[in-house]
């Protein structure tokens, strides 16, 4: 799958190929920023500082979403032409910012400088949802003209339900492909020359994604059968379900549910180092673990989406995630935990693009913009929310993973319950 996405990449007379590409470059710049924070917000300090600064992070992070849901959703979905211009002014945004906060890494101009790139990189995330159905090749989701039905797509011909999600596995696979690239040429730089350096760097990569963006083709270039606007009976349904059909609904709990446990394990494991004055290396490589595993994840959903529907791959990320904590939680020591953040990695890749997918197949194409943008700001309050526990109570590894095997496990029950 790597390699084909990577020929899907590089193949830029399609449209999946131009966002692909500005995906990459959009990946790599949001993990040099990560790793320049980090570098100044965690490392540097001592444990005790580093946990008020963190609060602080993460209320930051939840913080944009009040802006791009309410606002930003729906002008998203009034205009299909906008969301290539909303893609191209996020990344020309965070290119400026991120050279601002070059020059203010000590200031405390740091903070609401940061808090613009989360809103543009979130601006970026909702957008990209939206863009998925509309830039996905003709001939792999076999859409034709014709009579338009549920959901904006011809009744005759929707696409097929593994469809999206392969899309979406792909596009991330290349987006972590990049991840791993830029941290590490990221980390190199912040050892050598410093955080200001990773900074301008991802300055002049977001300069790049956002020549890329422009390079997106108009929505009527592109071979899409559905329509972007609501009509007055979609419109009507979307205000009585803002949430759309049930099994919408219950895969954004199933997929909340994962982010929660992502922000969980990713925070208690972060202070266990810490507290064990573990060098830099454990960190490095619980990232690559992780790295390795969402791989792994993605791969295991581009070879299973034609049999398996997306509520079932949401069932098993939960249940895998809930087994390999109450295995983790029998022995967990370093070497575990670092393991584990490679497992919590494979099912997490599993769970988004498949609730992507049954969002993007159940939900209007007038009302993704929207709809995008408030499960967004569900997801990311649910990984705040996990990320939280351990900041704020200092847990064993062994009680956190016991904690975060019971969470899952029953909430793997309950969706599965559910759903039927």
């Amino acid at each position: 799958m790597a390699w084909a996405s990577t020929q899907d990449l590089f193949d830029q007379s399609t449209s999946f190929g131009r966002l692909a590409l500005v995906h990459v470059l959009m990946m790599a710049g949001d993990t040099m920023v990560t790793v320049s924070l980090a570098g100044s917000l965690f490392f540097s300090v001592s444990p005790t500082e580093a946990k008020g600064r963190v609060l602080l992070y993460l209320l930051i992070t939840v913080a944009p979403f009040a802006v791009v849901s309410p606002v930003l959703g729906p002008l998203i979905d009034r205009s299909s032409n906008g969301r290539r211009i909303l893609v191209a002014l996020s990344a020309g945004a965070r290119a400026l910012l991120c050279w601002s906060m070059a020059q203010h890494l000590n200031s405390l101009w740091l903070y609401p400088e940061a808090f613009l790139v989360l809103i543009s990189s979130k601006l970026y995330v909702v957008t990209r949802g939206t863009l998925v159905p509309e830039m996905a090749r003709s001939e792999q989701l076999r859409v034709t003209p014709g009579r338009v039905g549920g959901a904006g797509w011809p009744e005759n011909d929707r696409p097929q339900p593994g469809g999206f999600a392969g899309f979406n596995a792909q596009l991330t696979l290349l987006g972590t492909l990049a991840g791993l690239l830029a941290g590490s040429l990221g980390a190199g730089i912040l050892k050598s020359l410093g955080a200001t350096s990773v900074l301008i760097v991802a300055a002049v990569v977001y300069v790049a994604s956002t020549v890329a963006s422009a390079r997106l083709p108009r929505p009527e270039r592109v071979a899409h059968a559905g329509t972007l606007r609501m009509s007055q009976d979609e419109a009507d349904v979307h205000a009585l379900r803002p949430l759309g059909e049930s099994e919408v609904a219950w895969g954004l709990v199933a997929a909340t549910l994962e982010r929660f446990s992502v922000g969980f394990a990713t925070f208690l494991l972060a202070f266990g180092l810490r507290r064990l004055h573990a060098g830099l290396g454990w960190f490095g490589a619980a990232l690559v673990l992780s790295a390795l595993g969402a791989l792994g994840g993605l791969g295991l959903v581009a070879r299973v989406r034609e049999r398996l529907r997306e509520s079932t791959l949401l069932a098993l990320s939960l249940l895998g995630t809930g087994l390999g904590a109450a295995l983790a939680s029998l022995n967990a020591n370093l070497v575990v935990q670092s393991l584990f953040a490679g497992w919590i990695g494979l099912w997490a890749a599993v769970a988004q693009p498949s609730f992507d997918a049954i969002t993007q197949r159940l939900v209007a194409p007038g009302a993704q913009g929207r709809t995008f943008a408030r499960f967004a700001v569900r997801q990311q309050l649910g990984w705040v929310i996990g990320a939280l526990v351990p900041v704020g109570i200092s847990l064993s590894f062994s009680a956190g993973d016991h904690l975060l095997a019971v969470v899952t496990l029953l909430g793997a029950v309950l969706y599965a319950l559910r759903r039927r």
